[in-house]
């Protein structure tokens, strides 16, 4: 998943996953007021969740507590803490990290540092205002997700419209908590319809499914060496680490732990292996 991650193409996303689609969130690291503006107009309210620090101990804070898309940060005038925030992008390769600089002259070297520590793009003021949005978005993680997952993969046997509308639906959530209500809703049929669409011919059910998406995206954050078991459970709104465990053992035979070394052709074959069915 992770190497899946990192090249997934670009597909078009149909309106009806727009709509149901949870905000992007991002979070910008900035002390300029002109760089918390810029942030704010590229990122508003009605569109994503925009969270804005001042020290790379809150960026790291945001990073472990909450589901982030995207970080960037602001390079315009970079301190010895933003530099310790650009540092530890190789401790979270599964979301990428945006420097933003004015590109003077001055800034040469700023963007060789960046370049350096592997910033997954550079961002100029004035030049690329209007397309900060599209550029981090399409790069984030849920974005990649979706992406890397928009046909199930075969072992899964999902092929049905209805089917594949759902699966869809569930990788664009990329792991995070979604009611069987909500995926009802988006495909405009009831609840009971939509449950019953799986189950049957080789497929798992509905509430498997839900929970194999969400060990797919804990696996990928287990990948990252800056996270631990419970900060994945955190940042993907398990209960708790216990939570998180119970259901890697019910629905792929592992530990959190174990996570991290194994790719997603593994976790799905694990879960073919009898454990698609679950009660109730």
């Amino acid at each position: 998943m992770h190497a899946i991650l990192r090249h997934a193409s670009p597909a078009p996303r149909s309106r009806s996953l727009d709509a149901i689609a949870l905000p992007a969130s991002i979070v910008v690291l900035a002390v300029r007021e002109h760089a918390r503006e810029l942030a704010r107009t590229a990122f508003p309210r009605r569109r994503c969740r925009l969270h804005l620090t001042k020290t790379s101990a809150d960026l790291d804070r945001r990073l472990r507590s909450e589901f982030v898309d995207a970080v960037i940060v602001d390079a315009g005038a970079a301190t010895d803490d933003t530099w310790s925030a650009i540092e530890t992008i190789r401790e979270f390769p599964s979301i990428p990290f945006f420097a933003l600089t004015t590109m003077r002259p001055t800034d040469a070297n700023t963007v060789s540092r960046c370049a350096i520590a592997e910033i997954a793009d550079v961002l100029v003021e004035g030049v690329d205002d209007a397309a900060i949005r599209p550029l981090v978005l399409r790069a984030g993680f849920s974005s990649r997700f979706s992406r890397a997952l928009h046909d199930p993969p075969p072992q899964l046997r999902i092929s049905k419209p209805l089917q594949l509308a759902v699966w869809r639906i569930l990788v664009t959530y990329a792991g995070r908590p979604v009611r069987t209500d909500t995926i009802a809703a988006a495909v405009g049929v009831t609840r009971e319809h939509v449950s019953r669409a799986f189950g049957v011919d080789g497929t798992a059910n509905l509430k498997r499914l839900i929970d194999l998406v969400r060990l797919l995206a804990a696996a990928e954050l287990a990948k990252n060496p800056g996270f631990d078991v419970g900060d994945v459970a955190r940042i993907l709104a398990f209960a708790s680490s216990s939570h998180l465990s119970t259901t890697a053992q019910r629905i792929v035979g592992t530990k959190p732990a174990s996570l991290a070394r194994l790719r997603t052709v593994d976790l799905v074959d694990r879960f073919v292996g009898g454990r698609t069915r679950s009660r109730g």
